[in-house]
């Protein structure tokens, strides 16, 4: 049972750590804000523990559709239920970086720069919890589908997001009126597509830029560790070998 146990952490000690740190990153960003309440004798800067909340659904929902796909009958016929659950739900991680307006409303009851640590650590929680969970979907779409379309679904899904954050943080709309009432939120969704206002322009286009970027760079960063990795692990005459096939490419 041991060696079982033992066996499945050394395979999954990269996934584990990454689970880890983000939930070490959430309690940190829990205890900040109620170390602040208890200061300060005021509730500001709760509801970025309900943000945080949002933000992990659809990092657990990429997890479970991940998990899912590698089987034939359930890539077919429970995942797009559960991608769809994720696409509602994506835009409440990146969201997060929204909530750095509130800095604007000056400090109360604590030092700035202790809210400038809370709101930017919360932040970047949630942008790596949208970050890995996107990185995971885009893995399904490109074992189904090839590594194109899978780039494609990058670059849809993340003008779809900003505009799903810029009508929670303008329009106030959350993933739950989608639910809740669809036909109503669909109306007033509709309404803005087709009457856009330049803000909305503004906002779709710089996140979305600031988002890829953000992506791009992990991606690549990440990417690069496994071939270092992986050079690392060769013998002398196996690196000679695939630096040959590279300079034939």
């Amino acid at each position: 049972m041991f060696k079982r146990f033992r066996n499945f952490t050394l395979r999954n000690r990269h996934n584990l750590a990454v689970f880890v740190l983000l939930n070490v990153a959430c309690a940190m960003c829990i205890g900040l804000v109620l170390a602040r309440v208890a200061y300060s004798e005021s509730g500001r800067h709760l509801g970025l523990i309900w943000n945080l909340f949002l933000a992990w659904i659809p990092f657990i929902l990429a997890h479970v559709a991940h998990a899912s796909s590698w089987r034939r009958i359930t890539l077919y016929f429970v995942l797009p239920f559960i991608a769809i659950l994720w696409l509602i739900f994506f835009p409440n991680a990146p969201y997060m970086l929204t909530d750095l307006q509130d800095l604007s409303r000056g400090s109360f009851g604590a030092p700035l720069w202790y809210d400038v640590i809370i709101v930017v650590w919360c932040s970047w929680t949630g942008m790596l919890l949208g970050v890995i969970s996107l990185y995971l979907m885009q893995d399904i779409v490109l074992r189904t589908f090839g590594r194109l379309t899978a780039w494609v679904f990058v670059f849809v899904i993340t003008p779809l997001s900003s505009f799903g954050i810029y009508i929670g943080r303008f329009v106030r709309l959350n993933s739950w009126d989608i639910l809740q009432d669809p036909a109503e939120t669909a109306i007033e969704i509709l309404g803005i597509v087709v009457d856009p206002s330049r803000r909305l322009a503004a906002f779709i286009l710089l996140y979305t830029v600031f988002f890829l970027f953000v992506y791009l760079l992990l991606y690549s960063f990440s990417h690069m560790l496994t071939e270092h990795s992986l050079k690392a692990q060769q013998t002398p005459e196996q690196l000679a070998a695939t630096q040959r096939n590279d300079a034939l490419r």
